[in-house]
């Protein structure tokens, strides 16, 4: 379990010194040194999403605070976010934030959906514990 954690760090880690650049699932693997099926189920064990959801999550965040604290173009920042297109970008950032990117840097309020994981779980069991009481009580 430990040793997961410290797998699925280092792909974040990675992630996050990337996110301006080109990745992808088979990029992260040869750096971190795993096959990407076995390193993408670590991952979704650990975090619940797949390492392809994180980085797209990631990057939105990252471009709807670009759109509220910036005057760049929105096709720069669909562009560096990953984007070939603005308009793919649009339908991506909309299923995220409920609002087109021009209309959500309009109304100027940045709020993040997806803040960088941090493997620091360590009162997970004890989650785990309670909501099994719940349940015993509830029942």
């Amino acid at each position: 379990m430990k040793e997961q954690k410290e797998i699925v760090k280092k792909v974040i880690d990675y992630i996050e010194k990337n996110l301006e650049r080109k990745i992808n699932l088979d990029d992260i693997a040869k750096n971190i040194g795993y096959s990407k099926f076995h390193l993408n189920r670590i991952f979704t064990d650990q975090t619940g999403m797949t390492i392809y959801k994180y980085v797209q999550s990631r990057r939105l965040t990252i471009a709807a605070e670009k759109l509220v604290k910036t005057d760049r173009p929105i096709t720069q920042i669909a562009y560096e976010a990953g984007y070939d297109t603005q308009q793919s970008f649009s339908y991506a950032f909309k299923q995220v934030y409920s609002y087109p990117p021009k209309a959500y840097r309009n109304i100027g309020i940045f709020m993040p959906k997806q803040s960088r994981i941090s493997m620091l779980r360590s009162c997970m069991p004890k989650h785990d514990k309670f909501i099994g009481e719940i349940k015993e009580i509830a029942a």
